[in-house]
């Protein structure tokens, strides 16, 4: 299969991530897959953010003054309307880990605006369309306070989906293993990736004997890889997809080693290798 080039939150070392015009350039770059994160609006809608909150290194008050972290959560986007979310900027501020991001006016858009204007901007220039990398933003300590229930957070996330016509081009990614198990019962066609975190001690064995199926991805942070780990991943027929590498040696290492993909902040990099 062809080596999977992800776009994390579309470009965030180079553009605000999660927005439009990040998930526009990364596809300029040449990336396969859009990687992005999900919430779950007041109003049920499915947003594209990475917290379900106003965080303080992205959001500006509709009057112009920076969110503090002090009050990040109290922003809560599980207690607004979409409408409401919309009045916040999330682009001009400067980001105090990504220096060269380019800053420009964005708001946080819905996933079915994203898969729309992806396949727009693509049949406008007669490129195929890219994969998406979907991630549920979810955990047990959040449940109905800053997102809904798994399987009710997966069921509107799967409505839009279908609607856009999209089964057959997204993968499911999650730390959250009961999303995972509740999109493998109900919709089983679905790809699913599990994320597995740097500090997590457990072998690849033990996470995928509890999350009870083989998933189509395993994608730890890119310290835990090592070539043991990738001949674990294939034998059990899983792709191994690393992330975040932002390293252009790490790439290049990472590649040789056998790895079918990689998730990146900045996929220029991998472009000029």
């Amino acid at each position: 299969m062809q080596f999977d080039l992800q776009g994390h939150r579309g470009c965030r070392g180079l553009l605000p991530e999660n927005t439009w015009p990040a998930m526009e350039k990364a596809l300029d770059l040449g990336v396969t897959t859009l990687e992005l994160d999900v919430v779950i609006s007041g109003d049920l809608q499915v947003v594209v953010s990475h917290e379900p909150w106003m965080s303080h290194e992205l959001a500006t008050h509709p009057n112009g003054q920076p969110v503090t972290e002090a009050e990040e959560r109290s922003i809560n986007l599980f207690r607004m309307t979409y409408q409401q979310i919309q009045t916040y900027d999330v682009g001009m501020r400067d980001h105090p880990r990504f220096p060269y991001q380019q800053k420009l006016p964005a708001q946080k858009p819905l996933l079915s605006d994203v898969f729309d204007r992806v396949t727009n901007y693509m049949k406008t220039h007669s490129r195929p369309l890219p994969y998406f990398n979907i991630e549920t933003k979810c955990l047990p300590p959040g449940d109905g306070i800053y997102h809904p229930e798994p399987g009710q957070f997966v069921d509107l996330l799967m409505e839009v989906i279908r609607s856009k016509k999209m089964e057959k081009r997204v993968v499911i990614q999650s730390f959250d293993f009961r999303t995972l198990k509740y999109l493998h019962q109900k919709h089983p066609s679905i790809n699913t990736s599990v994320l597995v975190d740097e500090g997590e001690r457990r072998n690849m064995d033990a996470i995928v004997s509890l999350l009870g199926f083989i998933p189509s991805v395993y994608s730890p942070h890119y310290s835990l890889v090592d070539d043991d780990l990738i001949r674990e991943c294939h034998q059990k027929k899983m792709r191994i997809i690393p992330w975040t590498v932002n390293n252009k040696n790490d790439m290049e290492r990472f590649k040789r080693m056998g790895v079918d993909g990689l998730i990146t902040d900045y996929p220029d990099l991998y472009r000029d290798l």
